[in-house]
């Protein structure tokens, strides 16, 4: 069983990582308040600068990030750090990353503090699991290939919105979500890692947040969907953005509650319009996730 937690676990590499974020825009409260000299309230000010910056972070296509998510398992609390460089020129999202899992939920996987070594391209992710696992679950191979489309199948309406982001979304649509929450505010200016940013936040359902990052699943799978997230206890998710003086995205927290424990994930942008590399692993040091599972030889 052990190694069946190894396969599903390090999926999550893929939501700690900073890549999915939401796609497309909706309605905003135009709010009262008092006008600015052009008229426009605060809220319809926040909107205006929360466009711009989706533009402008947008046309960068890629950045070097560097992300700390905690999340809450009925085995405990996992504790994700990643870092790394992100790509969206092409449409979908490629990436190399480092990412470190600890905490009780990742205590007995024999990858728990340990780097691991992880690349995103536009149609799997793959991890790499280190020698201990190449010498027993892994089959001699070090990397653990998650493919997409074979994602969706095996963890369902779950798998099937991180196929959806991964292929068809970047970080810049962080901004869409705040617009689409419908409640954005300018929270003040604050500096961030040396640079002057202004700060925007939201709240937004999670339900129909999941809907809003879906370009691409059926009506079904969004209701399984909605279920699976009604059955975790996530209600709402409160989204914070903070924006430097070029319009690009410096910061980016996610929170939420749930019944197995709390989602708290933070994530810095830097760099942008850096080069990004990305190749899969050899075929040779590469084992698909499914094939980890008990029962597949």
């Amino acid at each position: 069983m052990r190694q069946a937690r190894i396969a599903m676990m390090a999926a999550g590499v893929v939501m700690a990582a900073g890549l999915t974020a939401c796609g497309g825009s909706g309605g905003t409260d135009s709010g009262g308040g008092s006008k600015d000299k052009a008229g426009l309230s605060p809220a319809q000010v926040a909107v205006s600068a929360l466009e711009q910056a989706s533009k402008s972070t947008e046309e960068k296509k890629s950045a070097k990030v560097e992300g700390d998510q905690k999340q809450g398992t009925p085995q405990g609390e996992i504790s994700t750090k990643t870092e790394g460089s992100i790509d969206w020129s092409g449409g979908g999202t490629t990436a190399e990353m480092t990412v470190t899992q600890q905490g009780a939920g990742a205590r007995a996987l024999p990858t728990s503090g340990k780097p691991m070594p992880a690349r995103y391209t536009e149609d799997a992710m793959y991890v790499n699991l280190g020698d201990q696992f190449a010498s027993t679950a892994g089959k001699g191979k070090h990397w653990m290939k998650y493919d997409y489309d074979r994602l969706a199948k095996q963890a369902g309406p779950s798998g099937a919105l991180i196929k959806d982001q991964m292929q068809n979304n970047n970080p810049a649509r962080s901004v869409d979500l705040l617009l689409a929450s419908g409640k954005v505010k300018k929270v003040g200016s604050e500096t961030v890692k040396g640079k002057k940013t202004t700060h925007y936040s939201g709240t937004v359902e999670v339900a129909e947040l999941a809907r809003m990052q879906s370009k691409n699943l059926t009506e079904k799978e969004l209701d399984q969907l909605s279920d699976q997230l009604e059955q975790q206890g996530f209600d709402t998710e409160k989204v914070d953005l903070w924006i430097d003086g070029d319009d690009l995205i410096v910061k980016k927290q996610e929170r939420a509650k749930g019944k197995n424990g709390n989602l708290d994930s933070t994530v810095y942008y830097s760099d942008y319009g850096t080069d990004v590399s990305v190749e899969a692993p050899a075929a040779s040091d590469t084992l698909a996730f499914e094939d980890a599972l008990p029962g597949r030889s």
